[in-house]
């Protein structure tokens, strides 16, 4: 079996770059914080691009739009997070344009590749 072909999807590697981003952010937080805020944005942020990959392995364009919902979902999830948590001050503003430049490029790239599989 050869490498997986989902490394080498720009919506791919920008989703496992917030991903990182994320947990680079959160783990420097308090437990408490962590606890609640930190495991659900982790968590959110880890589904978009695991959903990348798992729809990709399914080489069934159906199934593969599946998982490319679920991970926009995730995307919008993570958004949310990401708002909740520079409203409480978990994260700065630095880290939050630094997150926001990422999400600004992902989105319409996972839409696209969403239609890109629609038209197939």
């Amino acid at each position: 079996m050869g490498r997986p072909d989902f490394e080498s999807l720009d919506v791919y590697r920008l989703a496992e770059s917030l991903a990182n981003e994320v947990w680079q952010v959160v783990k420097h937080w308090d437990i408490f914080a962590k606890d609640t805020v930190g495991k659900q944005i982790v968590r959110s942020a880890d589904s978009i691009c695991a959903n990348i990959a798992e729809g990709r392995g399914r080489y069934n364009f159906k199934d593969n739009q599946r998982f490319i919902k679920i991970a926009r979902g995730s995307l919008y999830e993570t958004i949310s997070w990401l708002r909740l948590a520079y409203a409480r001050q978990l994260i700065n503003s630095e880290q939050s344009l630094k997150l926001k430049q990422i999400i600004d490029e992902l989105s319409p790239k996972l839409n696209a590749y969403l239609r890109s599989l629609d038209n197939r």
